[in-house]
């Protein structure tokens, strides 16, 4: 009698196993918060073409399947503006990793850059009290500063990312360098500010790998 319960229950295990397949654990979600101004938030495009949704199509592609990006971009916000809502932001949005893409409206406004890199490290370290990877995305130096000014304006950048240990992209507009002054203007907006759809998924596929490796810092970070 007990070999023939064996034999039934064998059956009828062999049988569950065929209607309902293993299915693997669905992996977890990775967060993603874009924190920035109008370049994050996409002014003058329509949702599908605009930073977020472009960066989160781009991720998907390759790969990162499991990330959503949330769209914490406010045009015409400068680092001050930033430094004062980043702790209520990530209270609220509950980010595995933030990307950091600030400081075009200081720049456009003539706001001190000294200043302005003081919000930037403030940011940071409100991230970094959060134990959460971030990655910072610096900006062009106007053409009108000098050589060593436009240096040490980079340099600085690099070493604000490296004091937090944050991913550094030299500059959110990564996929326009090196177009020309023709392929410029034609990834940019009439208002020669803001890129177009051409501009902003150029952009994407050149810092894309650098988000990659900040996702994969979250993932790290979630599996201690």
């Amino acid at each position: 009698m007990r070999h023939v319960r064996t034999l039934i229950l064998a059956s009828a295990l062999t049988l569950l196993a065929a209607v309902f397949p293993a299915v693997c654990p669905a992996q977890a979600e990775v967060r993603l918060l874009a924190f920035g101004d109008s370049l994050v938030y996409g002014s003058g495009l329509t949702p599908p073409e605009g930073f977020v949704p472009q960066l989160e199509a781009w991720l998907h592609a390759n790969g990162a399947t499991d990330v959503v990006v949330l769209n914490a971009g406010i045009p015409g916000e400068t680092t001050a503006e930033g430094l004062a809502r980043i702790g209520q932001t990530l209270e609220e949005t509950r980010p595995d990793a933030v990307l950091v893409a600030l400081g075009a409206n200081d720049l456009l406004r003539g706001l001190s850059t000294a200043r302005m890199f003081s919000n930037l490290d403030g940011i940071l370290h409100t991230v970094s009290t959060e134990d959460l990877p971030a990655l910072l995305a610096g900006l062009p130096a106007p053409p009108t500063w000098r050589r060593d000014d436009r240096a040490t304006y980079r340099e600085t950048f690099r070493t604000l990312a490296e004091e937090h240990d944050a991913i550094f992209v030299p500059t959110f507009f990564s996929g326009m360098s090196g177009q020309g002054i023709a392929g410029v203007r034609r990834m940019m907006q009439p208002d020669g500010i803001h890129p177009n759809a051409e501009g902003v998924q150029a952009n994407v596929a050149a810092i894309g790998p650098s988000v990659l490796a900040l996702v994969d810092r979250a993932r790290d970070r979630g599996a201690k």
